[in-house]
């Protein structure tokens, strides 16, 4: 069991990593639809994240933090494939003819809200730096 004051910074390291999502979701060009659907969290959290100061601790549950570790993720990888910022912040909104994403952005792919796109989309970019974690 964890103690009150691992609660308190367990609580302060998920809202740091969701701020952080949120903020690459932004970056990307994500709606506010498609970052609450693709991390699963509410309107008015994702609303919180956005604004500076505006969330200092959250309790997310295993899903939640998993997403957000794969936003995380997926930005790493990009970082490794792209120096331009253009394309390191514009590819996730562009159109791909992957087999996987059928001329969708891999944005669109994820927007859905199904863990298993925002998972598979890590995958196929994971692959394009060569899985080398």
């Amino acid at each position: 069991m964890l103690s009150t004051p691992e609660i308190a910074t367990q609580k302060t390291t998920s809202a740091t990593g969701l701020r952080t999502a949120v903020a690459i979701l932004d970056k990307w060009g994500a709606t506010g639809e498609q970052g609450e659907a693709i991390l699963r969290v509410s309107h008015s959290t994702y609303a919180r994240a956005k604004r500076k100061g505006g969330l200092a601790s959250i309790n997310l549950d295993r899903d939640q933090l998993t997403r957000v570790s794969f936003v995380l993720n997926i930005h790493a990888a990009l970082r490794t494939i792209f120096d331009n910022p253009d394309n390191l912040y514009g590819f996730m909104g562009m159109a791909n003819d992957n087999a996987f994403f059928l001329g969708r952005s891999p944005l669109d792919v994820m927007g859905g809200g199904d863990i298993v796109a925002v998972y598979e989309t890590f995958r196929r970019i994971d692959v394009l730096r060569g899985s080398q974690w």
